[in-house]
């Protein structure tokens, strides 16, 4: 009797062990916890930390709402009917808000059946309106664009978007050698148009100085005068002086005709 009666006491005591530890539930950091009684999503929401449940009825779904990364490469057609793949990095997380709905609505994988259609859906209508060359030069445009439709797409289903990032563009190989073939003539047509614009320079400025060397002979020409000759032959002359040596010449020409005066020295 004794026995029976300390074996149905430790009975007892491991089902309140087990009632107790089933009444308990923890829900960690970063994550909220959907309660469900009997398969039944309800409206409490729990947050984390210790938290009490009725055991057997009652069960806790926990789900992540810290920001998740999500990469992928999608491909789409630009405005230009050009074929683009895009690599994309979606960071997203669940609203702490909405868990329940989420998980009642959508369940746990929601990352494949909201979020890679949903980022897919929006790579495709953005790029549709973008050339191949536009995608690259209005990169932080279209990435604008793609957060903003992107974002009005996952907040629907509970979801918010916190960023993306537009890893890359990839193009065809017959676009690449298109766009190269491109900035190769354009490199060679801005150097022509160095080339040439150096030319005219080099052309101004032979004309300019040559215009200066007319002009300067012209006033050289404008200052010579009867007056100007008449000096500087004088000038001729008495430079000439003062080289002489006191003899006079036989003959002797120029400007000034000198006379024989060979005759006159004295015998």
């Amino acid at each position: 009797m004794k026995y029976t009666k300390v074996v149905l006491g430790g009975l007892i005591a491991i089902v309140v062990l087990i009632l107790v530890f089933s009444s308990v539930t923890t829900v960690a950091s970063g994550y909220r916890g959907v309660l469900l009684q009997v398969g039944e999503v309800k409206p409490t929401i729990l947050t984390e930390g210790l938290h009490f449940k009725i055991p057997f009825l009652q069960s806790v779904q926990p789900i992540e709402v810290r920001v998740q990364k999500e990469e992928s490469s999608q491909s789409a057609a630009s405005k230009d009917l050009q074929i683009v793949t895009t690599k994309v990095a979606v960071n997203y997380s669940v609203d702490p808000e909405a868990v329940n709905k989420l998980y009642q609505e959508i369940g746990l994988d929601y990352r494949s059946r909201i979020v890679d259609p949903a980022t897919a859906e929006t790579l495709k209508a953005i790029t549709a309106q973008y050339t191949a060359e536009e995608l690259i030069s209005k990169r932080p445009e279209v990435s604008a664009q793609v957060k903003e439709m992107l974002s009005k797409k996952l907040t629907k289903y509970f979801i918010k978007l916190e960023d993306i990032n537009i890893k890359e563009f990839a193009f065809s190989e017959e676009f690449n050698k298109a766009i190269e073939s491109k900035q190769t003539a354009e490199q060679n047509a801005l150097k022509a148009q160095r080339d040439l614009d150096r030319i005219k320079i080099e052309a101004q400025q032979q004309i300019t100085q040559a215009g200066a060397e007319a002009e300067a002979l012209k006033l050289k020409k404008q200052e010579v005068t009867p007056e100007l000759i008449q000096l500087k032959q004088i000038e001729v002359q008495e430079k000439a002086l003062e080289k002489w040596d006191g003899k006079l010449p036989s003959v002797t020409g120029g400007a000034t005709p000198f006379i024989d005066l060979s005759g006159t020295e004295k015998k």
